[in-house]
């Protein structure tokens, strides 16, 4: 295997999952879409402006989608694209490794 081809790209996934929350906000919307306010629930420790900046990053990285419902009043939630539900078995495989070796 040519190592070289496969850092840049393995670098950028492991800096991705590895940035604070990150994981943690995939693993929630594994669960199914969810709005803000539920996504801030489950993370509780996790500030509204982080919450913010994060969905942002992983809108723009095409592993979250936004879904904007017209009702009165809007309903926004957020769920895992394909991309991000591709993560799905990475994600599992973290948590078992976390749980049995941490």
């Amino acid at each position: 295997m040519d190592y070289s081809q496969m850092c840049p790209k393995y670098e950028l996934a492991i800096e991705l999952l590895g940035k604070k929350w990150t994981g943690l906000m995939i693993r929630v919307l594994l669960d199914g879409p969810k709005r803000f306010k539920e996504i801030k629930a489950q993370i509780p420790e996790m500030s509204d402006r982080i919450l913010t900046e994060r969905i942002k990053e992983l809108e723009k990285l095409d592993v979250i989608k936004r879904n904007v419902y017209p009702e009165k009043p809007v309903r926004i939630e957020y769920e895992l694209s394909e991309k991000g539900k591709a993560l799905e078995p990475v994600i599992k495989a973290i948590q078992f490794w976390g749980e049995k070796w941490v």
